[in-house]
């Protein structure tokens, strides 16, 4: 991108991938500080038929939809496919990642690299996740959700009720 004018690198499309099972205040950190860097960042929820997911697809999304709606340049959508083909046919230059901790980055550099050489046009590039959100994880909320433990100060209220409604905790 060294070789582009300023007014071309404003209009970077990105994708945010993951399975957002559910989306937290950790993915939405990640989201709302990349967004204002980019012309378009598309937030793409994985179909992983290998994962037991706890919510579906469209449940997935419509979270997202809600959680981002104030964000104007956030699009919404998702993929059955590999990472890099859904990136070609999208045309999307950049995968943006998130790391918690130390512990994650192992894995997203080996994701990284296998993604880089499958597609060398797309680059990936890595945010911190800022520091009140860094033990967070959808496993983790799912696993207090499960209890009844109160997860809406990690999550949307919209999904806090759904985790809710998902495993019957009356709240």
């Amino acid at each position: 991108m060294a070789n582009q004018t300023g007014n071309e690198r404003l209009r970077v499309k990105a994708v945010y991938p993951g399975s957002f099972d559910p989306v937290t205040k950790g993915h939405l950190d990640i989201i709302q500080r990349a967004a204002p860097t980019l012309h378009k960042l598309v937030v793409a929820v994985a179909d992983n038929p290998s994962k037991k997911q706890c919510f579906s697809i469209e449940e997935r999304k419509q979270f997202l939809k809600t959680v981002t709606e104030g964000i104007p340049n956030v699009e919404v959508d998702s993929f059955d496919t590999l990472l890099v083909d859904y990136v070609r046919k999208k045309n999307i230059r950049v995968i943006i990642r998130g790391l918690r901790a130390v512990t994650d980055f192992e894995m997203e550099f080996q994701m990284a690299l296998i993604n880089k050489s499958l597609l060398p046009r797309a680059e990936t590039i890595f945010l911190v996740t800022s520091t009140e959100y860094s033990f967070l994880s959808s496993s983790i909320i799912k696993e207090v959700a499960a209890y009844g433990g109160d997860v809406t100060q990690f999550v949307h209220p919209m999904v806090a009720q759904g985790l809710y409604n998902k495993f019957g905790i009356k709240r």
